[in-house]
């Protein structure tokens, strides 16, 4: 990775657990906070920086900074840590990987452990895995030396090992979703020294990964007239997708912009007309129900969102080898900064808005 992408490397390395998203938030207002008029919290959690706040209508970028990860539930007088779920856990990848837990200021490292395979009987092989299967073991000689590190409660997630791979891809756990986060913060620095008609306000908002939480409450904070969420989407180029059924979603052609009833039909024409103008690469992602990301809870904030969705594409989601393309996410940042400087007074978001101005002006 090139120092371009220093502080994607530093958001992937700091560990932002549902819950527990404290320590990546300092990191954004330390690097971002010189971009921004204001910058804001709530009892969230939520990280608000916003520029041109003065200004009447609001654009709302949002990608949430926290990852899947796990609780510690138990400890064992042998010292092996029992783990419940924090988000939508793949538990088929969980035995043999490496975990942080974060306790108290401190990481302690373990590595994840389950019955031998040869000791397991045949319906053991072949029944699906549940976290009960799993503990963590970090070497502890027995009970009291392991509740000396680690406490009921404590946060745990994979290990931030960043892989590099060919053609400017990279593997690592927590892209889901530090590469919109990085995306939407590229695209706030970028917009700092522009002229724009909108207040942009870029949001890293909260445990998205248990419900979307912090983007409905950043929502009716903000109140945006338009609200993009931006997050990882599966692709579809990989061995595991039924190409007949799954929409094609490529590695390096560009992030998606999102076409369905969670989409406002102008954002959608938009965002279209801001990648084509400035020959930026893109890709149309139709879902017919309503999508699982921020851009859900953005919709229906207050009195109505003009609502989107840009997907970075990621492949082996929410396990931790996930995989995205760094041209995927420099070009979401660009198409996002050329969407908010291309509005002008007269942009109108509603889907009828250009029907009844044409109507009004006969």
């Amino acid at each position: 990775m090139s120092d371009k992408h220093a502080f994607l490397k530093e958001l992937l390395r700091t560990g932002a657990p549902t819950g527990c998203e404290r320590d990546v938030q300092e990191k954004i207002i330390k690097r971002y906070g010189e971009f921004a008029e204001r910058i804001e919290t709530d009892l969230h959690g939520n990280l608000y920086l916003g520029i041109n706040t003065g200004a009447e209508r609001s654009v709302m970028l949002a990608a949430h900074c926290d990852q899947i990860g796990f609780m510690v539930k138990h400890i064992d007088d042998k010292g092996f840590v029992f783990l419940d779920e924090l988000g939508g856990i793949d538990k088929l990848t969980v035995p043999g990987c490496r975990v942080v837990i974060h306790s108290q200021g401190r990481e302690v490292t373990g590595v994840i452990g389950k019955k031998a395979t040869h000791e397991q009987s045949e319906s053991e092989r072949n029944k699906a895995p549940t976290l009960t299967d799993f503990w963590v073991d970090i070497g502890a000689k027995d009970g009291d030396e392991a509740k000396e590190l680690v406490s009921v409660g404590d946060y745990v997630t994979y290990e931030s090992r960043i892989t590099e791979l060919r053609n400017g891809r990279i593997g690592c756990p927590g892209m889901d979703d530090k590469a919109g986060l990085y995306a939407v913060l590229e695209a706030l620095r970028s917009c700092s020294d522009r002229s724009l008609n909108v207040a942009l306000w870029v949001v890293s908002t909260v445990q998205e990964e248990v419900g979307t939480r912090g983007a409905e409450t950043a929502g009716f904070d903000v109140q945006p007239e338009v609200g993009i969420a931006v997050d990882v989407t599966n692709a579809s180029d990989d061995p595991g997708n039924d190409k007949k059924t799954t929409p094609p979603c490529l590695l390096g052609s560009g992030p998606t912009i999102s076409h369905g009833p969670n989409t406002n039909p102008e954002v959608e024409r938009l965002l279209i007309k801001a990648a084509r103008d400035n020959d930026i690469p893109y890709q149309t992602l139709p879902i017919a129900d309503l999508e699982s990301n921020d851009s859900k809870a953005l919709q229906v904030a207050g009195s109505a969102v003009a609502a989107a969705s840009i997907g970075i594409p990621n492949r082996n989601m929410h396990t931790q080898a996930e995989v995205c393309d760094l041209a995927d996410i420099d070009a979401a940042a660009r198409l996002l900064a050329e969407f908010v400087a291309g509005i002008t007074d007269d942009t109108d978001f509603r889907p009828l808005g250009r029907i009844l101005s044409n109507k009004a002006s006969r």
